[in-house]
Formats: C-alpha cells, structure tokens, sequence
C-alpha cells in the first residue's frame, strides 16, 4: 500500500511540475505555434499524470473508472485539438516563424 502511495505522489507531482512548465511556455514563448506547444504539454502529460496518480490514490472503485475514462478522453480529444488548431492557422495564412540566425549576435557570414 506505501508503494502505490509513493507511486501515486510521485505521478501527481510530475504532473504538476509538467502543469506548470506548460503554463510557463504558453506565456513565455514567442509564437503561436510554440505556445500551442505548451499548452498540448499541459493538457496531455500534466493532467494525464495528475489523474494517473489520483487513480492509484482511489484505489479499485468507481470513480478509478471514471478517473481512467476522463484520462481516456483527454488523450485523445488534446494532441487532435491541438492539429486541429494548428492546421487550421496554417490554412488561414499564420505561418510559423523559423529564425536561423546563430544566437550569438554573428550575421553568420563571416569568412
């Protein structure tokens, strides 16, 4: 029973740690498509964990059940709602902004 306790807390803190380095990147990331990123992180691994964990807190019940079928549905319905943002933005003109400028200031042409 301590196994599953300490297997639970350590899911449900991954989940939070993964929660809030979504948060982080929806707001620090600079572009539409990396804050999309972000926000797929936070729905799909950050909750996913955090419910994980919650089922091996509830133990053989109904609510474990309803706890995997909202799990279900998350991992399905978050990365396809994410493409299908995605897509739609690419189709409607939003393109994504690749910078292939070194980042240490150099043009990058020197001889």
């Amino acid at each position: 029973m301590i196994a599953l306790d300490i297997l639970s807390w350590i899911l449900m803190l991954t989940g939070a740690f993964f929660s809030i380095v979504g948060g982080i990147g929806i707001v620090r990331l600079p572009e539409f498509f990396s804050r999309l990123h972000g926000a797929g992180i936070t729905d799909t691994m950050g909750a996913g964990a955090i419910l994980l964990g919650l089922v091996f807190q509830v133990g053989l019940s109904l609510a474990a059940v309803k706890l995997m079928m909202i799990l279900f549905f998350l991992l399905v319905t978050s990365p396809s709602s994410c493409h299908a943002l995605a897509r739609s933005a690419f189709t409607h003109g939003l393109k994504p902004v690749l910078d292939s400028s070194p980042r240490d200031g150099s043009s990058g042409t020197e001889a």
